[in-house]
């Protein structure tokens, strides 16, 4: 449940072609957050974002109730990163710090590769975008059930688990996860490299790479996969957290991002 008040906002971009919806919430400094291929779900990790900070959070398009078919009006890679820029306009003025989490991670990097002035600092949380033949990334769009929990979380038996897997099955949920998964998966499969690697040294934000040691989605080698890429980039380890590490985790995830933001 969220504590926030958390408000939709509307704004046409792409010609005018896309109605794209962004969740707002708090006051401060602004901070876009940019989700993962599951979709959007506002939690205790933006919440507490929210208590410094002015968030802004998009949802992909396609994956807005009642607006699915949006996804068709981006055809590529290029047309999305393109797509965020200019919604990233439209919501802020100068640049701003971007946090991404798996997909939007990507996105974020990408972003900050192309855009030298929309991206002031950059926090990427277990991104996706490169890619290593000895510790490949399973394809999460075709794992069975069963396996989510422990793909995503440090402890595939825990609470949180038992929580977010063990219920009974909601057909609602389940088919705007898989929507969203559909939706962002047209970008990056069949493997999760679309040529990030030679365009991720053009970033120029300060940059934080944040990870779930436990991560078996997007495994751990990755952070200094990532961060030996990115000019001056650090690296932080989340003990016991997985892929998502907001979840199991979201007043420590949340106050190192702070630390970062608030640093010099």
């Amino acid at each position: 449940m969220s504590a926030a008040a958390v408000m939709d906002r509307q704004v046409n971009v792409w010609q005018n072609k896309l109605k794209s919806n962004i969740k707002v919430a708090g006051s401060g400094s602004p901070v876009v957050f940019l989700h993962g291929a599951g979709g959007l779900v506002w939690d205790q990790f933006l919440d507490t974002l929210a208590r410094r900070h002015t968030v802004y959070a998009p949802e992909f398009p396609g994956t807005t109730p009642g607006d699915p078919d949006a996804i068709a009006q981006i055809d590529n890679l290029w047309d999305l990163v393109l797509y965020y820029d200019e919604l990233l306009g439209s919501l802020v003025s100068g640049p701003v710090p971007v946090i991404g989490h798996s997909f939007g991670a990507m996105l974020a990097a990408e972003l900050a590769a192309h855009h030298y002035d929309r991206v002031s600092k950059l926090v990427l949380m277990c991104p996706i975008g490169l890619w290593r033949e000895d510790v490949p990334i399973p394809n999460w769009m075709i794992a069975p059930p069963e396996d989510l929990p422990n793909l995503l979380l440090s402890d595939a038996k825990g609470p949180l688990a038992q929580q977010m897997f063990g219920g009974e099955p909601q057909p609602e949920m389940q088919i705007k996860m898989i929507w969203s998964m559909a939706c962002t998966g047209k970008f990056i499969w069949p493997i999760p490299d679309k040529g990030l690697k030679k365009r991720i040294h053009r970033i120029h934000a300060p940059t934080l790479v944040l990870w779930g040691r436990q991560d078996r989605l997007v495994p751990v080698a990755y952070a200094q996969e990532f961060a030996g890429r990115i000019a001056g980039a650090k690296v932080e380890l989340i003990d016991r957290a997985g892929h998502l590490l907001t979840a199991e985790h979201p007043a420590r995830v949340a106050e190192t991002i702070e630390n970062f933001l608030s640093a010099g």
